[in-house]
């Protein structure tokens, strides 16, 4: 029987455009990009050069530090850029897409049959130990290390995030064939947590080889770092490895069928766009691609959800985990008398600042970019204990981050955490301070001073 916790702590976001639970087409995009930045501390090494063809599966970039990790392309085709910022920083290597695809091609495997160091060899050599994060930092997994256990969520609790069963449907014989490979890389078991509410009815509840778990609570319930911190919270010396659903799909895509294979169901969701839809389409797409959908005007291209997706552009490309896209209008006007003004019943408000309360219940509301308020004074609050259910002091260890206080940092939780976890603290917060981005800077300096 699955153990079910039950938190009361978070927030739903009442954000208008949900897409259906339906496929509107499948988008084959032009071009796709492959983003070191999307993968924390890694320092990326260069497999290609421009004008090389490439297949779906083929090494763009390895990391430098471990080569053996592959950075592959999603598509078949010609590398058309290498991007480069600051100091020849590679942001990402860009490939125009061919009409007919082509990929590499795996020998079929017998899993039953293989130990753990074989099972690493494949994932290393087909280019999916990148979709493996590892905690504490968030960083991709070190294979020469054993986690304690490792975790899924199969449970989307993230502004406008698609369904997960919805996602899913038809893949139940690559996320068996998935767990089946991460289970012989770890002693402690795979510890997979459906929504309560939805668990009897799910698909997702007959996989194999897992240790089962149900949440139910607002978000962040469905985040996998608040799941580790109520299953089997992470202690100093000890490390984690968790994979998104969608990866863990992929990863059994490729064991089971020989094929590197990166689509994925993505809901083009948000106010500001036109007609919210789900598409078929792949890791790393332009969003140029889906630009059709979105609303005429001054609109925000957000992989990602609300609370942790990246601005990319509407030129930019979807994130190496990202199956959503969350479009938003700017925020960019001017309101006489700002937060002040005294009715807005159109306005969310998590404190009840505005009368927008009173008005009863609204289901949804068009909410835009716009913060109301510049930064101020960082006071301690307990607005953060709200909507954070983790054995944690947020406020304490943020300014402990910002005093770079290691001691301190490691007694109040940051191994526990990433950015991700804090963004609910950034979205209530009174103060208006990028708390992700202080939190991100803590785990730099760890990373720097600890490993």
């Amino acid at each position: 029987m699955s153990e079910h916790i039950r938190l009361k702590k978070g927030l739903d976001i009442p954000l208008a455009g949900a897409a259906p639970a339906k496929i509107a087409e499948t988008v084959a995009p032009d071009l796709v990009a492959i983003k070191p930045t999307d993968f924390k501390a890694l320092v990326p090494k260069l497999a290609v050069k421009e004008g090389d063809a490439v297949k779906a599966g083929d090494a763009l970039f390895v990391d430098k530090m471990c080569p053996s990790i592959r950075f592959c392309s999603p598509v078949s085709g010609v590398v058309q850029a290498v991007v480069r910022g600051d100091k020849r920083k590679l942001l990402a290597v860009v490939v125009k897409a061919d009409k007919e695809q082509q990929s590499v091609k795996y020998n079929a495997v017998d899993l039953a049959k293989m130990d753990r160091k074989a099972v690493v060899d494949l994932l290393l050599e087909r280019g999916l130990w990148p979709m493996i994060k590892q905690r504490p930092y968030g960083i991709v997994a070190n294979p020469e290390l054993t986690p304690k256990s490792i975790f899924v969520s199969a449970m989307a609790t993230a502004p406008l995030a698609p369904d997960p069963d919805f996602v899913m449907e038809g893949q139940m014989e690559y996320l068996q064939a998935g767990i089946d490979a991460l289970g012989r890389l770890t002693n402690g078991g795979v510890h997979f947590s459906l929504n309560a509410a939805k668990a009897a009815g799910s698909a997702m509840s007959s996989l194999k080889g897992v240790i089962p778990h149900t949440f139910s609570g607002p978000h962040p319930a469905g985040n996998v770092g608040v799941q580790i911190n109520h299953i089997s919270p992470i202690n100093k010396g000890e490390i984690v490895w968790t994979v998104d659903l969608v990866s863990l799909a992929a990863i059994g895509r490729c064991i089971a069928t020989g094929t590197y294979d990166m689509s994925r169901v993505v809901a083009v969701t948000g106010p500001a766009a036109e007609n919210p839809v789900c598409v078929k389409a792949v890791q790393g797409m332009s969003l140029a691609s889906i630009a059709k959908y979105a609303k005429k005007g001054n609109v925000r291209f957000i992989s990602g959800d609300v609370l942790t997706g990246e601005n990319v552009g509407a030129d930019g490309y979807l994130g190496f985990f990202d199956n959503q896209v969350t479009l938003l209008e700017e925020g960019d006007y001017y309101e006489m008398l700002g937060w002040i003004k005294p009715f807005r019943l159109k306005k969310f408000s998590f404190s009840h600042l505005y009368w927008s309360w009173l008005a009863g219940k609204k289901k949804t509301y068009k909410l835009d970019t716009n913060t109301n308020g510049g930064p101020r004074a960082f006071v301690v609050s307990d607005v953060y204990g709200k909507v954070l259910p983790m054995d944690i002091y947020p406020v304490y260890l943020l300014k402990a981050c910002l005093a770079k206080d290691i001691e301190k940092m490691e007694n109040l939780g940051i191994y526990e955490v990433i950015p991700e976890d804090f963004a609910l603290c950034e979205f209530v917060c009174p103060s208006k301070i990028e708390i992700q981005k202080i939190l991100s800077d803590g785990i730099d300096l760890m990373l720097k001073e600890m490993m």
